[in-house]
């Protein structure tokens, strides 16, 4: 048979038989287990878990949740935060509910409360009423039109109040009778003892001109005492990140969202080495360079350094190792987790920047593993999917809770998204409006799927830093640095896994 010559676009390019025979293996967790050292630790709580999210931001736990409509929004954002981690707020929502999903976190805690919410002399009780719910606040100031402080009325004033027509003037505490602070010259320690003084649990701040400024709550006093490993900003907000995507409003959600003190934003793309990707992180980094930017998803370190060299701020490593992601069945594509991690590292490392290991975390050692092969922090979802904290729906199997969970690329999610902007078309055979979509053309890369109730998230994280804190003694370590220079890999065999496990039991009483 005559050979055809190679073509000059493939000269020098390895053939399908040369690059399978010098394959690699690639390895995920459940492959290799890290080997005990020597420890020093006498107590777990003895060990430092702190990292950096980014370059710029620190966190006192290396644990994110994920930017997915099941896991992630203000109340899961807030229980993270206070643990010393991070919520990602996910982007599958109007731009003013994700804003609104950002400020209230923000003002869930603060050192001194900048610009509280107030309303004018002209405001009746049911105003008043409506703001407190809708903000999630017990005490609103009033103020007059020039912003000069008139009086505060809070929860208990309308505990008996059957006329919520009267105005706010019937029932407010009057300036005159109110204890307040100057703006600017009172510190927080100068603001506790002026509140245990009067016995009083509100604090306005006004200027010189008594216009209303800031206040201080005692409840935001006792949250510092109660979380004191809280993730804050230099304000003593909780930090939040939240999600954007690649095309439609990304850049007017950047925007709104950097207006609204979010912390972080995160590029939320399956397949984050293309130009997409690439083009979305130069555009928001050119539109916001004052957030710090988290881009991905890749699984190469070509990828790593191309999103790097764009602008991200920290990149999240994961192709198709969610619990709920099924794209390394749909496309053939992907890199075992931890092999994944390890490549990636390499670049990070040389570049400064941070690496996120986004998912395949199934338990406290996966945790463990994914920072000894270069990771600086993890985000997980179906961990916390089970949580009261996250938005997903209580579903019942038998006598047994569960919640809802899905991939964002799964059937379901892509089409409650096109409701929501109203570009779902209509019953089949109908006329296709200008920028409607039929679902029978989407290829999902992802599932719904149920997982158990499990109650409050915060005793799901506690249990996952904890298994990270005695991770860290058994290799010896008493901080993460350490524990990257200590830890050693071991691959263990398929026998060797189920040997890790519990065998030979029935574990079921």
């Amino acid at each position: 048979m005559k050979r055809v010559p190679l073509s000059s676009s493939n000269k020098g390019k390895p053939s399908a038989r040369k690059t399978l025979a010098n394959l690699r293996t690639g390895l995920t967790y459940d492959d290799v287990l890290l080997v005990p050292r020597y420890s020093r630790i006498r107590s777990r709580h003895d060990v430092d878990t702190s990292t950096k999210l980014t370059p710029k931001i620190a966190l006192n736990i290396p644990i994110i949740s994920a930017n997915m409509d099941t896991v992630t929004e203000g109340e899961m954002a807030v229980a993270l935060a206070r643990e010393g981690g991070i919520g990602i707020i996910h982007r599958f929502m109007s731009l003013d509910e994700q804003v609104a999903q950002v400020r209230r976190v923000k003002r869930t805690e603060s050192i001194m409360i900048e610009s509280p919410y107030a309303l004018g002399l002209d405001a009746k009780l049911f105003d008043v009423r409506k703001m407190m719910r809708e903000k999630n606040v017990g005490g609103i100031l009033i103020i007059d039109g020039k912003g000069k402080l008139q009086g505060i009325i809070t929860s208990r004033d309308l505990r008996f109040e059957e006329d919520l027509n009267a105005p706010v003037t019937s029932v407010m505490t009057k300036r005159k009778d109110l204890v307040v602070a100057t703006w600017g010259k009172t510190s927080i320690d100068q603001a506790k003892k002026v509140m245990e003084d009067m016995k009083i649990e509100k604090l306005p701040l006004v200027d010189s001109k008594d216009r209303l400024r800031g206040l201080v709550t005692a409840k935001d006093i006792l949250k510092r005492k109660e979380f004191p490993n809280a993730t804050k900003d230099s304000k003593g907000r909780l930090r939040v990140g939240a999600a954007v995507g690649v095309r439609g409003d990304f850049l007017d959600r950047a925007k709104e969202l950097a207006d609204s003190d979010v912390d972080v934003l995160v590029l939320d793309i399956a397949h984050g080495h293309s130009d997409h990707a690439i083009d979305a992180i130069k555009k928001i980094k050119k539109t916001v360079s004052n957030i710090e930017l988290i881009a991905g998803n890749i699984a190469t370190p070509e990828g790593a350094r191309d999103l790097i060299r764009a602008g991200a701020d920290s990149i999240k490593v994961g192709v198709g190792s969610g619990s709920i992601c099924i794209t390394r069945i749909v496309t053939g594509s992907g890199v075992p987790q931890l092999t994944a991690i390890s490549d990636c590292s390499r670049v990070a490392k040389d570049s400064g920047v941070t690496l996120i290991a986004d998912g395949g975390i199934r338990n406290s050692g996966d945790i463990t593993k994914s920072l000894v092969a270069g990771a600086d922090s993890v985000m997980i979802g179906s961990l916390l999917a089970g949580t009261d904290e996250s938005p997903g729906e209580i579903v019942f199997r038998g006598n047994q809770r569960y919640k809802v969970t899905r991939g964002m690329a799964s059937m379901a999610a892509r089409r409650d998204q096109l409701e929501r902007e109203g570009r779902l078309k209509g019953i089949k055979g109908e006329m296709q409006n200008h920028g409607e979509e039929d679902l029978s053309d989407y290829v999902p890369e992802g599932v719904e799927a149920i997982v158990p109730y499990k109650g409050g998230a915060v005793s799901v994280i506690r249990q996952l830093e904890g298994g990270l804190r005695s991770g860290l003694s058994y290799c010896g370590a008493s901080s993460l640095r350490e524990l990257r220079s200590n830890g050693q890999f071991i691959r263990i065999t398929d026998v060797g896994l189920v040997e890790s496990k519990p065998h030979d039991v029935i574990t079921e009483l």
